[in-house]
């Protein structure tokens, strides 16, 4: 069976291939996300989803190697990670009632045929209006230091968001429709993949 490697330290997508039955070896690709610069944050995303799906599979062959990477655009400008508290203090209070677009880059690269496809998932969020006092505390938990929008669904920033329109699962940071299919355009069905009892 091909091996699935994830160019990605991120635990949400990790969590997320291992609850829908893969396996992926994890190869954190080391690419330095402050050197990118793009247009626009579709285009940034991506590029960033492709240089870290190579950099892992320039080492491997047999495998199929899926790099990712998000942002969120606001009034058309990407935000990754927050770079402080400050800033994600900031971000905060500039998300707060407003709706967004979460885009996360998928890149899958066969190292066994060098074959490369890639997209652009997109989702829009909708932010809640938490007081000044409880994006201060959010903030103190650390959590949207580490999360690209200064957010996440699935932790305590869950509650200060009031809905999305789209993929869940790329909001946490790998959408699996568009990943199925990215591998069905390089000719791989996603049950091969499947965790095998």
């Amino acid at each position: 069976m091909t091996q699935i490697v994830l160019a990605s330290a991120s635990p949400a997508r990790l969590a997320l291939l291992r609850s829908a039955g893969l396996d992926p070896k994890v190869i954190v690709s080391g690419v330095d996300e402050d050197a990118f610069t793009a247009a626009t944050p579709a285009e940034l995303c991506l590029s960033l989803a492709r240089a870290k799906a190579a950099a892992v599979a320039a080492d491997l062959a047999g495998a199929l190697v899926v790099g990712c990477d998000s942002v969120l655009e606001l009034d058309g400008r990407a935000h990754g990670k927050p770079s402080s508290p400050e800033d994600a203090l900031a971000r905060w209070r500039d998300m707060r009632g407003r709706s967004g677009r979460l885009l996360t880059g998928h890149c899958v690269i066969d190292t066994g045929t060098g074959r490369e496809v890639s997209a652009v998932g997109a989702t829009t969020v909708r932010f809640g209006t938490p007081s000044d006092d409880e994006i201060a505390a959010y903030v103190a938990t650390g959590e949207p230091l580490h999360v690209a929008g200064a957010f996440t669904l699935d932790g305590p920033g869950g509650w200060f968001v009031e809905g999305i329109e789209g993929d869940h699962g790329n909001v946490l940071g790998i959408s699996l429709p568009l990943l199925r299919r990215l591998l069905a355009d390089l000719g791989v069905s996603v049950p091969a993949l499947w965790r095998r009892p």
